[in-house]
């Protein structure tokens, strides 16, 4: 198998993750989204990464169907619980941490734009459901420490590889500060293997 990603790519360190927690090895091939003609444009008619590229030519994405698929792979490190209740609950983390993600991406895309070309109320906009998104998750997390039950889930990697990137793009924002039960999360994850070797890397 391949897995096209980029290495600053919030979404395809979480497929990293779980390809590291599951003991899966793939080949990594590095994508520049910067490039029109990338190479996941080949298998992805979205254009986006992660791809999951299996053996048989077929092109898995996105990113939670990507792990949702990994999981049933190998029965070793299972990220999402067979039951119904507990499956969701754990997929709702995913879909919590994949939305503060795709707004801090619109962030860091809208702000690379010339300035006068930016849009103040899309940009606040986007602010906006990052603080929800992080509001939500600290109350939600409480003093547990796991975002689901009693051991390490896809809730967990969804949300501390969101949290990464948020100290990758916005160093001075001070989500540690407002958030302290989050950022005792994430220093206590990124000591994990798993996160150890899918640091993510600026681009």
């Amino acid at each position: 198998m391949k897995l096209f990603a980029s290495p600053a790519s919030p979404f395809a360190r979480k497929v990293r993750v779980a390809l590291s927690e599951k003991r899966i090895d793939v080949e990594i091939v590095p994508v520049d989204v910067s490039s029109p003609d990338h190479l996941a444009m080949a298998h992805n008619p979205l254009g986006k990464i992660p791809v999951l590229l299996l053996d048989d030519g077929t092109a898995v994405y996105d990113s939670a169907v990507i792990v949702e698929y990994l999981d049933t792979v190998t029965p070793v490190g299972r990220l999402i619980p067979e039951d119904p209740r507990p499956r969701m609950l754990v997929k709702r983390w995913e879909a919590l941490a994949d939305g503060l993600m795709d707004a801090a991406v619109a962030v860091v895309m809208e702000g690379r734009r010339p300035v006068n070309e930016q849009s103040p109320a899309a940009l606040e906009r986007q602010r906006g459901k990052m603080r929800r998104a992080l509001a939500q998750m600290a109350a939600d997390l409480g003093e547990r420490a796991y975002c689901f039950g009693e051991s390490f889930t896809l809730a967990d990697a969804a949300v501390v590889c969101a949290l990464a990137y948020l100290d990758l793009r916005f160093p001075d924002w001070g989500w540690r500060e407002e958030h302290p039960v989050l950022s005792r999360l994430a220093d206590r994850m990124e000591r994990r293997k798993s996160f150890e070797d899918t640091a993510p890397l600026p681009v």
